[in-house]
């Protein structure tokens, strides 16, 4: 085999990584280098590919240790019978790369996961070296996001948390007869069980010691995992069931949805699933519902015919929509938590809604300087001087928001 260079394992291992989720870096440890005397700052508010609430792009080295992989899941690039090309760093470049990149101002933290190549330990042994090194011997205050192997030995993946800001192991999928028919090497009742090891330990070294009286530094941002939509015929409605017990059950900052979308393969046995990415959009916004407006997950597809979020509008209209009993809603006197229901209201209209009402009631049109744009919210709401009346309960109601809520065409 040719001895491939780093800018060419680099293209290769960049373009791997690509279908694994969980970047976001929210809730780890603020670090700034200029007080530690080291290379590189973190803060709370994250890193991701994605903008900052300032409007700075934010970016990270987002990269596999190598795409080599001994396990052969149906539903991964990567697998073992795959003909994809293949690369493998050491863990000298992989530093180097992090360092390099950071002082080019090109990134601001590491994301780093990886096939398995030979054993899980001696894979993950290696993606714990980088860590250390990165941390211990270059002084890296930056982010570092290691994507854990949950057949690793606990006393790494336990290493892994002293130098990482966060750690993530994939449950892989929804269901445990999806991961046994389409991942047969991995068993879905160990990667339960390192999850409930991981959340413990987090657990435990967050209560300060009884000696320093301070919380030992130990993934401060918490863990996450990441789960394939689209390869098995799990509906939406069990994809969520599957969020919410973990999230219940091992108090995660996030389930992280992949829409699957095989690439055209002639080793690929599974079927393409249209349209993949409205979906998983559609998972994530029905997951924020959950997660920060206070539904129970049965509700959010009660009465859906199919088990299935709509592609066309967003799952709380939806749900709006199907609930039109419980509308419309005083906005100068409902709480928080029915406002919370209105389509068309974030969780910070509503907070700028109720200071806003302590002091003068709220017509339409300063709701509408509120949240920007009141198509959706017109038909929901109740206001100083405005009522919807059989707006509400308007058969073609769906219609009239959507072609409201159409974007401009920019050509």
């Amino acid at each position: 085999m040719a001895i491939l260079s780093v800018r060419e394992k680099l293209a290769i291992l960049s373009d791997a990584a690509k279908y694994d989720a969980s970047c976001a870096s929210s809730g780890s440890a603020k670090r700034d280098s200029l007080k530690s005397g080291g290379i590189g700052s973190t803060e709370g508010s994250g890193i991701c590919h994605s903008y900052a609430p300032d409007g700075r792009c934010i970016s990270l080295l987002k990269i596999l240790l190598t795409n080599f992989c001994i396990y052969d899941c149906s539903y991964c690039i990567n697998r073992s019978s795959s003909n994809v090309r293949r690369a493998r760093f050491s863990v000298e470049e992989v530093v180097r790369l992090t360092m390099d990149f950071y002082r080019r101002n090109y990134i601001e933290g590491l994301f780093l996961s990886s096939g398995v190549i030979r054993s899980p330990d001696e894979t993950m042994g290696e993606m714990v070296e980088v860590a250390r090194r990165l941390r211990i011997e270059e002084k890296f205050g930056g982010y570092i996001h290691l994507k854990t192997i949950p057949e690793a030995s606990a006393e790494l993946i336990e290493t892994a948390g002293l130098y990482a800001d966060r750690l993530s192991i994939n449950v892989e999928l929804p269901t445990d007869e999806g991961v046994k028919r389409l991942a047969p090497e991995k068993k879905p009742e160990t990667i339960r069980l390192s999850m409930a090891k991981l959340r413990r330990k987090i657990e435990e070294k967050a209560e300060p010691t009884l000696k320093s009286r301070k919380r030992e530094r130990f993934a401060p941002g918490g863990q996450s995992t990441q789960m394939i939509v689209g390869a098995d015929k799990t509906s939406d409605d069990g994809i969520l069931h599957a969020s919410a017990r973990l999230y219940g059950s091992y108090h995660l900052r996030r389930v992280y949805y992949s829409a699957f979308s095989p690439i055209p393969d002639s080793s690929s046995a599974l079927p393409l699933q249209k349209p993949p990415l409205m979906r998983e959009h559609r998972l994530y916004q029905a997951d924020w519902l959950m997660r920060f407006y206070g539904f129970s997950q049965p509700e959010i597809l009660a009465g859906s015919n199919d088990g299935m979020l709509d592609l066309a509008i967003d799952p709380k209209l939806a749900w709006a929509l199907r609930n039109r009993g419980r509308f419309p809603i005083d906005v100068n006197r409902a709480e928080r938590e029915a406002l919370l229901r209105v389509p068309g209201l974030g969780t910070k209209v509503i907070d700028r809604i109720i200071a806003t009402r302590r002091h003068r009631r709220l017509r339409l049109e300063d709701v509408g300087r509120i949240c920007h744009s009141v198509a959706k919210v017109r038909p929901f709401i109740i206001a100083e001087g405005w009522s919807p009346g059989a707006l509400t309960d308007k058969a073609a109601l769906r219609e009239t928001i959507t072609r409201s809520c159409e974007q401009l065409s920019l050509f």
